[in-house]
């Protein structure tokens, strides 16, 4: 396997006993989600995903590519949740946190219409200024108000710079297959089209058109990636707990769960898994955090959080909170510490020692320190960050939380509370047809 899970350093929190008790409820969560028999079932595109992508599509996402390589300065992204965050997260993870700011022979990539500030709209206005640009808007329906918003201004942008044929060239959009307004807006403009799957929920999309046309123009090999999904997808079927650590995982996080445990804290020693932390934030948060139940995803990057939050963690206990560390045997690249004349920092101790040595003692001495706190530690570890290893990763957390959440007894693929804030701020802008809501909204808020 790509990676490996280790639980040594939970076992006084969870026992085996804990874990073995919940064996039989995993071993049928992984059925019912083979079997496709749960709630949600419309939504198990994922699940064949590597194997069973539509490989037209695939080549055309390639192309595309090219395209744009070949053409723009600056790639925009425009999506929101599951249609930005797992392109943005691969992009880092591969690349670099910094990848707009090296050097590259690849276009600069700016992720816009995942919120509503307008000073991040109008930097990235300012940032295309006298620049070749292509567009890719990712949008189901193509009327979610913060990447309508976004495309609308970026539209015009490409309108206003290019002929009607070669701003036609310039927008791609990942949509529905055969209706909704960007759709239609698409057949009628002539825009390239790629398809956001009826079966695949946005935050297990990443390796759809979704997330694969904004990662090929990063320069990432995406047949690499698709092919350590694939891997993960082959390796991660048995029913037996102990060697299948997909099901191990789901029953660690259940048993943590079980006994009061209210928080699961993802980290990492490499600050370029910052925004993969956050897919995976977005992925088990919408995916188990309803009726009242599951566990809250948290992130920290350290050993930088170490200096921020490590108190708090430190003395925290395992009432509150577990760490799941995604550990990296091989850095990207690496720094030889030399000595320095006078020693007047006191670390020549260190002289002929790796910065990614010095890391990893600081991950030993973190994981002693706050299991002796009371925090226990799950380590998923893995030789590298290459695609195959972060195709494995994606499948194998995408797994892990759709079994984790038919353990937990919710429909791991709907988000039923997301709509809420939707409706009242629709009513607050006074949309058409929600008069009555804005009245009642408005006095709740005191405006008058």
């Amino acid at each position: 396997m790509a990676i490996k899970f280790n639980t040594t350093h939970a076992e006084e929190f969870v026992s085996a006993a804990d874990i073995k008790a919940l064996e039989a409820q995993a071993v049928n969560a992984m059925n019912t989600l083979h079997n496709k028999t749960g709630e949600g079932s419309d939504y198990l595109g994922w699940v064949s995903l590597p194997t069973d992508y539509d490989k037209e599509e695939f080549d055309r996402i390639k192309k595309a590519a090219e395209f744009i390589k070949d053409n723009a300065d600056v790639l925009i992204v425009i999506g929101i949740g599951g249609s930005y965050l797992g392109a943005r997260a691969v992009i880092e993870a591969l690349k670099s946190p910094n990848y707009n700011s090296l050097k590259k022979d690849t276009p600069d990539i700016y992720f816009i219409g995942n919120s509503i500030s307008p000073q991040s709209l109008n930097e990235i206005i300012s940032i295309c200024e006298g620049k070749d640009i292509c567009v890719n808007v990712i949008s189901k329906s193509g009327t979610t108000t913060e990447p309508a918003i976004a495309f609308r201004v970026f539209r015009d942008m490409v309108n206003s710079r290019y002929s009607p044929e070669e701003a036609s060239k310039r927008i791609f959009c990942t949509t529905d297959k055969a209706k909704g307004t960007l759709k239609k807006l698409a057949d009628t403009e002539g825009y390239e089209t790629f398809v956001v799957p009826d079966d695949v929920g946005g935050r297990y999309s990443v390796l759809t058109a979704v997330g694969l046309l904004p990662i090929a123009v990063a320069g990432i090999d995406i047949d690499a990636l698709m092919s350590g999904a694939r891997n993960a997808q082959n390796e991660l079927n048995g029913t037996d707990v102990e060697s299948n650590i997909a099901l191990k995982y789901a029953a660690v996080r259940n048993a943590f769960y079980n006994r009061g445990t209210k928080l699961e804290c993802f980290v990492s020693y490499e600050p370029c898994m910052a925004m993969f932390n956050e897919w995976l934030k977005q992925l088990f948060a919408e995916s188990e955090g309803k009726d009242g139940k599951g566990l809250f995803p948290v992130s920290c990057i350290f050993s930088t959080d170490l200096h921020s939050l490590g108190q708090y963690i430190q003395e925290s206990g395992s009432s509150l909170m577990f760490e799941t560390v995604i550990k990296f045997n091989k850095p990207q690249s690496d720094f030889l510490i030399t000595e320095q004349e006078g020693n007047i920092d006191g670390l020549n101790f260190l002289a002929g020692k790796t910065m990614s040595f010095v890391n990893e003692k600081a991950r030993q001495g973190t994981l002693l320190a706050h299991t002796d706190g009371g925090v226990g530690n799950l380590v998923i570890e893995c030789e590298d960050i290459t695609e195959d290893t972060i195709g494995y990763l994606i499948y194998f957390f995408e797994k892990v939380c759709a079994i984790s959440g038919y353990v937990l007894g919710v429909n791991p693929f709907n988000q039923p509370g997301v709509e809420s804030y939707k409706k009242n701020m629709f009513a607050l802008l006074g949309k058409p047809g929600y008069e009555k809501e804005k009245e009642s909204l408005e006095n709740r808020l005191g405006i008058c």
